[in-house]
């Protein structure tokens, strides 16, 4: 076994295989870049060492840079956690040259994989099923339409180099065939720099179902049972577990069986993921192989028992496989979701900045929290915008759904937006609960699972309600505290003479600004909220749970609450609401209204496509900003001429900063 590993990586992985190494006595060595000098990867290891600018290639992309790093701080191994540098056959060959072992497969390995066009060839010849189509050479127009009418339609045009869902068209006669292959051509010209493409009969409603394989150096490979990850947002996998709630126990096998032929085929070493396609009569096609370890590789850790990333490490160290196929556990079920900075109300915009509150349930035998980050740590604007994996365990399917919904109501993010409320609804949603969902699925009614515009009214009541016990407890410590205890002037019920007291609350929710009235003190209130009126009796707040009678019925919610948010929950729904001054005017500008173009997130401005005295029109492009892997075209929200542009190319600006101002035409 290694004395000193490396990890290449950053954020929740690197954590995640320091707290490995560490079980296991084994020394660990963070890099990082200028970003994440203050990273929790970089507190816990060993050692660590800075490698370069913010931006990823500037620094984590910078094989030499991590090498030289292995080599002055005596590292044996180098483990590439999964992105940036952990498919790279180049920096494999590199670290085995270098005398130092790479933590996971061959570089030949990697190679075999990166064409999708001979690694469907590849797995065909080994006997594992493909998807109908044509992977040929000859991509003439005559040939390619040729082939699509053999095929037959709907079929699936693809890039053959590339992926992240660019260079895919669908088509459903022969007549859109052309231009869409045109189309494809182009775009995988200039994403990947080839416009080879190929064709596949395309599977309609398909589920996405992958498994968890390992090989060793001594010519051994197994599987470790299957994920499902069919419920994704443009291609981009939303919520995985383990097993698959489709599979047969034939299917399984039959599965498991072509995963590990794919993986002799390449003769595959470590750890690595064989994903399939399945129809919905149960058929099923190789995909692709992740030459690497998956971000859902934790529900495979709780239906196992099995830790993925030692098994790695003593692959990689030259061990055997620790098992034999038929030895290989599977108990109970998990699910993972992840926890993003992002605004699924505003297209999933990625966030960033200070985790001012960051609240997640306690690890147990039935929660396991993957996380990067603690409360007071930043989101970068320069990595994906993950802040935790939450993965739960039970029993039953059923009953981890539950855990997973109980476990939601416990977190809580102040600072960048979320994407907790979109979870809560995704976990809810009747084609989760009763395993039916595909691929495209979310894309398609993705409204159904976003939260509810409007706002609960009992919601809000009990917000409310939280919001005056907590001032009224304020006031008593504050007089406790106080020379003169016992005064009259310490008490919080706004009493006046004749009636009870009568006080003014106001939030702001989604940048609206709510008021609501509230009379009575000490627990009996009666609460006059917009389309609400609520008479509360006996409202006590201990341990964070609110209980109360509300209009006679006896109710009861989970509250966080504080002077900078208060959190309401009912075990179902939750409101969050930002307490203000209640002299604060009723609603909150809107963007644009007054001739400011403001940036909806922070990041990188890439391109300016206006100029100052430029006429635009609603909907044209002005600028393009980019952050988190993603970029953003900045649009007038109206016609008018450019008065002033407040960015330049290559700026870095915080989100809701003016990048420009209108005037209106004359």
């Amino acid at each position: 076994m290694f004395s000193k590993v490396l990890i290449a990586n950053r954020g929740e992985i690197a954590c995640r295989v320091i707290r490995t190494c560490r079980r296991l006595g084994i020394r660990t060595v963070a890099v990082y870049s200028e970003a994440d000098a203050d990273a929790q990867h970089v507190r816990q290891a060993d050692e660590a060492y800075p490698i370069g600018g913010p931006r990823p290639a500037d620094s984590y992309l910078r094989g030499d840079a991590i090498l030289d790093v292995a080599i002055r701080s005596g590292a044996q191994a180098i483990h590439p956690g999964y992105g940036f540098l952990s498919e790279n056959a180049d920096f494999a060959d590199a670290v085995e040259s270098a005398g130092i072992a790479f933590i996971g497969p061959k570089a030949a390995s990697m190679r075999k994989m990166g064409s999708k066009a001979g690694a469907k060839d590849l797995m065909a010849a080994a006997g594992v099923p493909v998807v109908p189509g044509y992977t040929g050479e000859d991509q003439s127009p005559d040939v390619l339409s040729r082939e699509a009418a053999r095929i037959g339609f709907p079929l699936m045009i693809k890039a053959a180099h590339g992926g992240g869902g660019k260079g895919m068209r669908i088509v459903h006669g022969l007549d859109e065939f052309l231009p869409q292959l045109e189309s494809c051509q182009r775009e995988a010209a200039n994403a990947f720099g080839r416009d080879r493409v190929l064709l596949e009969r395309y599977v309609q409603s398909p589920r996405h179902i992958e498994i968890q394989v390992f090989g060793d150096a001594h010519g051994h490979a197994i599987h470790l049972n299957e994920r499902e990850c069919s419920a994704q947002r443009r291609y981009q996998k939303v919520l995985e577990e383990s097993p698959s709630p489709f599979l047969t126990p034939a299917m399984r096998e039959a599965m498991g069986d072509a995963a590990v032929q794919a993986a002799h085929a390449i003769d595959y070493v470590n750890a690595g993921t064989v994903e399939f396609i399945v129809d919905p009569a149960g058929a099923f096609y190789f995909m692709e192989i992740n030459t690497r370890l998956q971000v859902e590789h934790p529900v495979t850790e709780l239906t196992t028992g099995l830790d993925l990333v030692e098994w790695q490490l003593r692959i990689a160290a030259g061990d055997e496989l620790p098992l034999q196929q038929q030895q290989v556990p599977q108990h109970g079920h998990a699910i993972e979701v992840r926890l993003y900075a992002e605004d699924p109300e505003a297209g999933f915009l990625p966030g960033s900045g200070k985790l001012e509150t960051l609240l997640l349930p306690a690890p147990s035998a039935h929660v396991r929290i993957d996380s990067g980050v603690v409360e007071g740590d930043a989101v970068s604007i320069f990595y994906d915008p993950m802040i935790a994996k939450l993965i739960v365990w039970d029993q039953t399917r059923a009953m981890a759904l539950a855990r997973l919904r109980e476990a939601l109501a416990h977190c809580e993010i102040v600072g960048p937006k979320s994407n907790i409320g979109f979870l809560e609804q995704l976990v809810r949603h009747p084609a989760i609960v009763d395993a039916s969902i595909d691929t495209g699925y979310l894309d398609r009614h993705l409204d159904e699972f976003m939260p509810p515009a409007g706002i609960d009214p009992d919601l809000l009541v009990a917000a409310a309600t939280a919001t005056l016990l907590m001032q009224e407890s304020d006031a008593r410590a504050q007089a406790a505290d106080s020379t003169d205890p016992g005064s009259p002037w310490a008490i919080a019920d706004g009493w006046r003479l004749g009636h009870a007291g009568g006080r003014l609350l106001a939030f702001l929710h989604r940048g609206e600004a709510l008021a609501v009235g509230a009379h009575g003190a000490n627990g009996d209130y009666r609460i006059e909220a917009p389309h609400a009126v609520a008479v509360i009796q006996g409202a006590r707040m201990a341990d964070g749970l609110l209980s109360l009678r509300m209009d006679a019925q006896a109710r009861r919610f989970q509250v966080r609450a504080d002077p900078r948010k208060v959190m309401v929950h009912d075990g179902e729904r939750r409101l969050e609401l930002v307490p203000v001054p209640a002299y604060l005017p009723q609603t909150a500008a809107s963007a644009g209204n007054d001739g400011r173009i403001i940036a909806p997130m922070p990041g990188r401005v890439v391109v300016v496509k206006a100029q100052p005295g430029e006429t635009v029109v609603a909907g044209q492009e002005l600028l393009v900003m980019e952050a988190m892997k993603m970029e953003l075209a900045i649009r007038s929200p109206r016609d008018g001429i450019v008065a002033e542009l407040r960015a330049v190319a290559g700026d870095f600006v915080d989100a809701d900063a003016v990048l420009a101002t209108l005037e209106p035409l004359p």
